[in-house]
């Protein structure tokens, strides 16, 4: 009867068997990143030009690009259609076992096909290729073959061969997948590119994440507006003023002209200095104390630039103005920390 193998923990290794752990670490990922460095020299020296006939067919792609492979490479076209996706060239992956099956009614003959596999001679897919290459669907190949089934019957062949793999016994894909891997975000990079494919474009597709955050989140989505601004008039008394402070909770208050225009700012920090130099409040008014032309943005404005005027001018609170300096709202650090914009 066969026992299941003991669990091997770090303290189990002897010396020679950390160094045989290292040794391997250290050969894996010399013969990946080797197997990467070669396809660079191969595709430096390419005449037939085949990287970039494949970025220009999918771009030319009226349709989605539809990545297909089974095994280890499935696992590696799964992740070169979310990094497409993701970067601006609508992508898919279709199991090819199961677009002979129905799923490939997802496909259609304004789509673009890339199929991988290392061998070329994956039954599955091409029991399906003819079928795409019928329907008008331009193909894309991803072989470590380039005299291949696959690679004859593509439009255009990317070859991905490497010279081993780190398998030791050379069996497991490894070199292979990450060289693959690598081609794909080459395209991916190369199609951003030509796309234009901004920061914006990339938030958008990313709402949920910190870039997206930061480059779709304006100020006026989380600015303080209406009663919960803290403003006052320039004759306001400093005793009511830091009433407005302690009422309106942004350690700070507005001071505004007849129009509601921003003509000055006094904060709490200002009052902790003030303390230092004087002591009977009692005639003094908000105009005597508070800073003339305040620092503001404007609503439309992204919350990031004013996380970046808060960091540069060393400050916790930003008025928010109109184009006529019309105090519209108004911003504390905490706001930007709420919306996880910093």
């Amino acid at each position: 009867m066969n026992t299941p193998h003991a669990k091997i923990t770090p303290s189990q290794l002897d010396a020679a068997g950390a160094a045989r752990v290292l040794e391997l670490a250290l050969e894996t990922l010399q013969i990946e990143a080797d197997a990467i460095l070669a396809i660079k020299s191969r595709l430096a020296v390419d005449t037939d030009s085949s990287f970039s006939q494949a970025t220009d067919l999918l771009l030319q792609c009226d349709g989605r690009v539809v990545v297909s492979g089974i095994g280890k490479s499935g696992h590696i076209g799964r992740k070169i259609a979310a990094t497409l996706a993701s970067t601006g060239t609508p992508a898919l992956f279709v199991h090819p076992a199961e677009a002979a099956h129905g799923d490939l009614g997802m496909v259609t003959e304004h789509d673009a096909f890339i199929a991988i596999s290392n061998s070329g001679e994956t039954a599955e897919l091409l029991a399906i290729v003819p079928i795409i290459k019928r329907m008008g669907a331009k193909l894309i190949a991803m072989t470590g073959n380039p005299n291949s089934n696959l690679a004859q019957l593509a439009n255009v062949h990317l070859n991905v061969g490497v010279d081993k793999e780190a398998c030791p016994l050379n069996l497991a894909p490894t070199a292979s997948t990450t060289a693959t891997l690598a081609v794909g975000d080459a395209l991916a990079v190369a199609l951003l590119d030509a796309r234009g494919f901004k920061e914006a474009d990339f938030a958008r597709s990313h709402p949920g994440g910190a870039l997206g955050r930061r480059l779709l989140t304006h100020v006026r989505d989380i600015m303080r507006s209406g009663e919960a601004i803290p403003a006052v008039t320039a004759d306001t008394s400093l005793s009511a003023a830091l009433l407005e402070i302690t009422k309106k909770g942004m350690a700070m208050t507005a001071v505004v002209d007849k129009d509601f225009r921003a003509v000055g700012i006094f904060t709490d920090g200002d009052l902790r200095r003030l303390i230092e130099e004087i002591q009977d409040f009692s005639k003094l008014t908000i105009a005597d104390v508070m800073h003339a032309n305040p620092r503001s943005i404007g609503p439309d404005q992204l919350a990031a630039d004013a996380a970046l005027m808060m960091e540069e001018f060393r400050i916790n609170q930003l008025l928010v103005v109109d184009a006529a300096g019309k105090l519209t709202g108004a911003l504390h650090i905490h706001d930007l920390t709420r919306a996880k914009v910093i």
